[in-house]
Order: C-alpha cells, then structure tokens, then sequence
C-alpha cells in the first residue's frame, strides 16, 4: 500500500504544475488583466491627488509590462514565476504591497479557526443524526429531521446567514451575538475568561453557517449509506446466528457505512483552509476566502498564483487523506 501513496505524492507535482499553468494562461490573456488593474490603479491615484486623469505614456505601459513579466509570452512568464516559487517566494502583492507569504500565514489562523470548528461539529452532528434516522427510518422523528434537513439546506449560505444576523445580532429581534469580525474592539483589555467568551460569541453565527454548508448532505449521505449496509446478507445473518441487532449494526454496517462519508473528507479539508467567501464577506471575517476574492477582482496575479498554489495543494492532500481513511474504515481495501 505505501507504494500507492508514494504515487499519489509523486503525483501531486506534475498536478500542480497542470493546475497552476492553466490559470496563468486565463488571467495571462483574460480581458481586464493585471496591466488593466495597474494603470486603472495609476490612474486612481492620480485623481486622488486632486490631478485631472493622469495620462499613461506608452513608455510607462512597457514599463508595466516588463515588471509583470507581460513583455514576454504567456509560457515564459509561467516559467518565471515556476522559477520563483523554487526558491520558496511567493511574490508580492500589489494590492497589499506585502509578500504573498507573509498575507497567506497572517489570514490562514482565521480560517482554520473558523473552518475546524465547523468542520468537526459538522461530523459530531452528522454521523449520530444520519445513524438515528437510518434506525428509525419512518418515524416521526425522521420525518421531522428531514424537513429541517431540507429547509436548511434550500437556503443558500449567504441567505442564511443574513438570517441569522437579523435574528440574532442585530437588535431588530435579539441581540445576543456581535454582528461580525473575529474579536471585538476592545478584545486586548479583556482578562483571560473575557476573550474566551468574546471569541465564542463571535464565531457562534459563522461556525453555524459552516455546519449548515455541509448539514444536509453528510445526514442523508450516512442515513442512506447506513441502510445500504443493513441490507445486507451479512447483517441479517448475524441477527439469525444470536447477535443482537445493535451489535450486528456496530461490527458489520457501521464501519462500511462509513465509507461515502471519507469520501467528501478532502474537500472538506480544503474548504478549512480557503475559508468560504460569502461567510466571510456576510461575518466581516478577514480570511482566506475573501483574501481570495479580492485577489481575484484586482487582477493580483501573484497573491491569485499564491494562493491557488497552496489550496490546490491542501485539496490534493486531502484526497491521498480520503484514501487513507478508507484504509483505516476497512483494512481490506487494496488501491493496487
């Protein structure tokens, strides 16, 4: 098996290099690109200033263009910036006027934060509900679950959340959370207790928009899995040889049935490292995800390269460890 994975490592770098020429080629040659934003950028400053709109010489557009590589064609420009990242620089941002790297460590605890807690409430929550509705399957129980299941989960997230901050942040209803950030203003002065509540108050809404992302699928995806599993010869026969049935559940259809659910695990591992945009942008949380979306829409192409580099490869990481969980579900399974 260790073969198997040391393939999969192997391939991560020939993916990556796939992956991130791709996306140079699309913001190298799409309409609106970084020369575009750099002289919007100029330009803007210009008025800023108080001046008419500033004129670009076309010695000033070359200028541009060589300090974005923009001179040279589209592959050599890739080849650059492979040079760069070889050297363990990620370049630096034009928007924020600092290196890539620095911007990637200081927004990344923000999403982790935020992202493992949702993540692990998501499973805590999922699992056990997705078992007691295979069990009592028709129940009213199971009837009544599921229509919070698909209420829930016909909201889109940004809805949702603006729900909530309605409900519960705004004063217009209750006022019990803050309405958005990581921490309050004043969050330095608290005593130790102080700042635990203040960082529970404030990722109480956004951890619940987290958990509601992936709520509906995970229940459905282990209830159906699960029945799938009970439905078997070998289930029925360790109930017809004395075994109890929760106990024919625990050893024969719990662990199989947890199969499909590893499944999802590394896109779930990507999504706590890039954040998710429209919670951030709804929560005013200074993560990845918006990070992301801003280097998206000014044309940053170092900060964009940067950052699609690191979370495709977490995303890729986190298949091989999908892979892995399988192995720990049921040693049986044989990738060769």
């Amino acid at each position: 098996m260790w073969k198997y994975f040391l393939k999969r490592f192997l391939l991560i770098f020939p993916t990556l290099l796939g992956i991130t020429f791709l996306v140079f080629l699309i913001s190298h040659f799409a309409p609106g690109g970084p020369l575009n934003s750099e002289i919007a950028k100029i330009k803007g400053a210009g008025n800023l200033a108080g001046a008419s709109t500033k004129q670009i010489s076309q010695e000033e557009i070359e200028l541009i263009k060589q300090r974005l590589h923009l001179d040279k064609p589209a592959p050599v420009a890739y080849l650059l910036w492979l040079k760069q990242i070889v050297q363990f620089d990620l370049g630096e941002s034009r928007l924020h006027s600092r290196k890539v790297s620095d911007l990637i460590v200081e927004k990344l605890p923000v999403s982790l934060f935020f992202g493992l807690s949702g993540f692990f409430l998501t499973y805590l929550i999922c699992i056990p509900l997705g078992i007691q509705k295979a069990l009592k399957e028709g129940s009213r129980f199971d009837f009544i679950s599921s229509f919070i299941i698909f209420f829930t989960y016909s909201l889109p997230v940004f809805a949702f959340a603006m729900l909530l901050l309605y409900l519960f942040a705004s004063g217009e209803v209750f006022s019990f959370f803050p309405l958005g950030h990581e921490v309050s203003d004043f969050y330095e002065d608290l005593s130790f207790w102080g700042k635990v509540n203040d960082r529970l108050a404030h990722m109480f809404l956004p951890v619940i928009c987290y958990v509601v992302g992936s709520f509906a699928v995970l229940t459905l995806l282990m209830k159906n899995s699960l029945l799938d599993q009970i439905a078997k010869e070998s289930v029925r026969t360790a109930v017809s040889k004395g075994l109890s049935f929760s106990d024919s559940i625990f050893h024969h259809a719990f662990r199989n049935s947890l199969i499909p659910i590893a499944t999802g695990f590394g896109s779930n591992l990507t999504l706590i490292f890039s954040g998710s945009l429209f919670i951030e942008l709804v929560f005013n949380i200074d993560g990845m995800g918006l990070l992301s979306f801003e280097a998206v829409r000014e044309r940053d192409t170092d900060l964009m390269m940067g950052l699609l580099l690191a979370q495709s490869f977490l995303g890729l990481i986190g298949k091989i460890v999908s892979d892995f969980c399988y192995i720990l579900i049921d040693p049986r399974i044989d990738f060769e």
